[in-house]
């Protein structure tokens, strides 16, 4: 995982939001109290954040000093999605959340977010063109991520 990389590299602690958002048996956690917990983790010194949810861009975008955007090839995502489920290797195992792959995981990784989510995020941000902005979109970017340590 590249999180998990980044924050080892850096010497900086990972935060995997998934941990903080999803509770026993893939349940969400509340709009109200997800906000909350994400303005608290970002009040932490320093940090390497690994998650979407694009509903807290306006809480962690501010806080960051760089923003790393995996704009991968919808087809490999969702192989990876898979691979993670076959070989169970997930790294921020959930709390009784059993990985699965469903109609709804599947639509919004080769439909809704290539279509609709991507652009709703690089939308926004043209708001932070101040911020260090790193698209991947294939292994050889990865060379890319060498800018957030300069």
């Amino acid at each position: 995982m590249l999180a998990e990389e980044l924050s080892r590299k850096m010497d900086l602690p990972l935060i995997c939001l998934d941990q903080y958002y999803w509770k026993p048996g893939w349940v969400r956690t509340s709009r109200e109290e997800w906000r909350k917990k994400v303005a608290e983790l970002v009040k932490k010194d320093k940090w390497v954040m690994d998650g979407n949810y694009q509903s807290t861009f306006d809480i962690r975008i501010p806080a960051s000093d760089a923003i790393i955007l995996l704009d991968i090839n919808r087809f490999i995502c969702f192989w990876r999605i898979w691979k993670r489920r076959l070989l169970n290797n997930r790294i921020d195992k959930l709390d009784d959340c059993c990985e699965n792959v469903d109609f709804g995981l599947m639509k919004w990784v080769l439909w809704d977010y290539p279509r609709v989510g991507k652009k709703e995020i690089l939308e926004f941000l043209k708001e932070y063109n101040n911020k260090k902005i790193v698209i991947i979109k294939s292994k050889k970017d990865f060379k890319n991520i060498e800018k957030l340590s300069a």
